[in-house]
């Protein structure tokens, strides 16, 4: 396994066409959390720490049109998607977020958007990244992230299970470490802390999606692709995936308007004195 859990993670090959599937569920978060952010100074610089495919990065542009945008995304694939569809009139850079001092770029918003769960490393957790992040903004400028925290939700657990179990123990048992999401609290007072005046908030939002087996299809697009990283066979894929696909339809079973998903996110916008 690489240093970071981030690299380790977002460097596998991920599907951008998968990953936007379900596009519109997976932004309505970043609407809602930017929506809480403050009247920023015209035409500000505007980081988005893992920006994947671009689709974040290109509502951040629609807030603020006359901004430069600075992308950074650890997968080669996601970038090239948010360099031609996502926001083209965006800087990219291929860039390991948790090694990463965005100091010289004098911020004025530091945003991430569903990813800084992936970016815990061997001896710290992606806590520690926030004390850089506010040191790096200019007075009053402000950082705004969310994140999921449906960690412990059967998605997740059984995913766990399941390669940890007799048949995919040895291929898959330790293809990574899972990732992390802290209580609301905990982000409130790390960002305290780093001299910042902070709003932290939880949601949980019951998603409602449709087709044949759509929880599996949502976590293809995320937590699943490591996994599928380590399965090059297309036969073995197919097994593991009909065996989490199963454990996915108890755990969330279909009803006559769709499949339930709730999906808890925990947000915060803080702002530096």
């Amino acid at each position: 396994m690489s240093r970071y859990l981030w690299r380790s993670a977002m460097s596998a090959d991920w599907d951008a066409k998968q990953y936007l599937r379900y596009a519109e569920e997976r932004i309505r978060p970043l609407n809602e959390l930017l929506a809480r952010v403050p009247e920023l100074p015209p035409r500000p610089t505007v980081l988005d720490l893992g920006c994947g495919p671009g689709n974040s990065t290109a509502v951040l542009r629609r807030r603020w049109p006359e901004a430069r945008l600075l992308g950074l995304d650890t997968s080669p694939a996601l970038l090239e998607t948010a360099r031609t569809t996502g926001e083209p009139r965006a800087e990219y850079r291929l860039q390991d977020v948790t090694a990463y001092d965005p100091a010289p770029e004098r911020p004025d918003l530091i945003a991430s958007n569903a990813a800084l769960h992936w970016m815990d490393t061997p001896t710290a957790d992606h806590l520690a990244l926030l004390p850089r992040w506010a040191a790096a903004l200019r007075p009053g400028g402000v950082i705004a992230f969310q994140l999921p925290g449906n960690f412990a939700a059967p998605s997740h657990t059984l995913l766990a299970e399941l390669r940890h179990g007799a048949r995919w123990r040895e291929r898959l048992g330790t293809v990574r470490p899972d990732a992390s999401c802290h209580a609301p609290a905990r982000y409130l007072e790390a960002l305290m802390a780093a001299g910042c005046t902070a709003d932290v908030w939880e949601t949980t939002y019951l998603t409602v999606l449709q087709g044949p087996d759509p929880v599996l299809e949502w976590v293809k697009g995320s937590a699943l692709r490591p996994v599928l990283e380590r399965l090059p066979d297309p036969a073995e894929q197919r097994e593991f995936l009909a065996d989490y696909g199963a454990l996915l339809r108890e755990a969330y079973p279909a009803t006559e308007h769709g499949t339930v998903f709730p999906f808890r996110r925990v947000f915060a916008v803080a702002v530096r004195n």
